[in-house]
């Protein structure tokens, strides 16, 4: 019941939801090079054709939902999820009229990229350096001129041929680089593909792109100058689908090496798909929501995508290979509760002590853990998405009843 009063009471929106995404994560970002990686996904709900639940489309077909579009701060040098940054929650209210290539930026979907990256730069302020990174949909014009500053870079793969200040075209000019390294690297196992050893091929150089003929931001600089890195995969297995990245980055790139690096921060993408999947198939089951109205189920979205980031990092944090402090994922009082359902859940022997340092996050893990119906022996197999998900969920109840008690 509380739950249900929490989700209609009006004073709770999904943009102050949004802020309280990154209140940790202000404090973990301090000192590293911060990738933050961006991406959006459908939130597909089941409708009626006499009950839509206030839902626009989302994806193809008769489909209807709610869309999220979120960033994540990664450490760049360890791979740590260090929290959200930013985002957008929303669903759409019909069929747009107006042609695509006659709206402004600020009345397109996808000025969402540029906003998203807009909030990153405040919340990750305290960090050394910033590489926002897309996918294919955040490659255009108005975001290579708008999000790059001086300690702020971008990283995004090509969706579009760019035109050339000096003429032609960005994928003409690539193909007449000779490509100057080769690598064997291992792909790992995903759902729609078996693992394997794949042998790319890389080149890289650099470009100045022309301001789009057509664009309506007349503002925007005549040219940005870019770097890109290519691989690809030129012998894939049969049957197998073959790598092939073309990348645009702000990041300056004039060796093998940098290239190879701007490819390794790429791959790590890889963290906000495991992110959505942890809201959707893996844990959450977000989809499954009963709640009957869009704004309702738009808050469920924002109260989720919190708790799939603080899922991910338990799963990062659960075996303490690298000690990071509990506050990345938790608030000070939260730390409180940590410690006193942890001294009740200590065992008589050591196999049954919680093993890691007070208040680093691995510590924090193995008490969610316990509290998802983990054993607590390193022997047994370790905890996954699901269990910290029921973990969490037990432990809000615990935090909740703290506040409820100090308030």
């Amino acid at each position: 019941m509380r739950f249900w009063r929490f989700m209609a009471n009006g004073r709770v929106t999904v943009e102050k939801l949004i802020e309280g995404w990154s209140e940790q994560t202000r404090v973990a970002v301090g000192d590293r090079h911060v990738l933050a990686i961006q991406d959006t996904s459908d939130i597909k709900f089941s409708t009626t054709a006499d009950d839509r639940r206030e839902l626009g489309k989302v994806g193809k077909g008769n489909v209807f939902g709610v869309l999220l579009h979120a960033m994540m701060a990664v450490d760049a040098v360890t791979g740590a999820c260090l929290g959200l940054a930013g985002g957008k929650v929303w669903t759409r209210k019909g069929d747009v009229k107006v042609p695509h290539a006659r709206r402004a930026l600020a009345d397109k979907e996808s000025a969402r990229w540029v906003t998203t990256a807009a909030q990153a730069k405040d919340v990750l302020a305290p960090a050394s350096m910033i590489t926002v990174i897309n996918d294919r949909e955040g490659d255009f014009y108005a975001h290579w001129a708008c999000t790059p500053e001086a300690h702020v870079h971008l990283l995004s793969r090509v969706m579009h041929d760019h035109a050339l200040v000096k003429g032609g075209t960005l994928r003409k000019e690539v193909k007449r680089v000779p490509f100057s390294a080769k690598a064997v690297i291992d792909v790992p196992k995903r759902m729609d593909r078996r693992p394997r050893k794949a042998h790319l091929s890389l080149r890289f150089g650099s470009v100045v792109l022309q301001r789009p003929k057509n664009s309506r931001e007349r503002d925007l600089p005549a040219s940005v100058a870019l770097n890109f890195v290519e691989v690809i995969e030129q012998h894939a297995p049969k049957g197998a689908k073959p790598i092939h990245w073309l990348l645009l980055t702000t990041h300056p790139v004039g060796s093998v090496a940098d290239a190879w690096q701007i490819v390794a921060w790429y791959k790590q993408r890889w963290i906000i798909e495991q992110f959505f999947r942890s809201m959707k198939t893996e844990g959450l089951r977000i989809e499954d929501s009963q709640l009957q109205t869009a704004e309702r189920l738009m808050k469920l979205v924002a109260i989720a995508a919190k708790a799939a980031a603080v899922v991910i990092q338990l799963v990062q944090a659960r075996n303490g290979s690298e000690e990071i402090a509990a506050n990345v994922a938790f608030s000070t009082d939260e730390i409180e509760v940590l410690d006193a359902i942890n001294k009740s859940l200590q065992g008589k022997t050591a196999l049954q002590t919680n093993p890691y340092r007070r208040n680093t996050l691995a510590w924090a893990a193995w008490i969610i853990a316990r509290l998802g119906g983990w054993t607590g022996y390193a022997s047994h197999r370790p905890p996954g998405p699901i269990t910290f998900h029921n973990g969490l969920a037990q432990f809000q109840i615990f935090a909740a009843g703290y506040t409820c008690a100090n308030v």
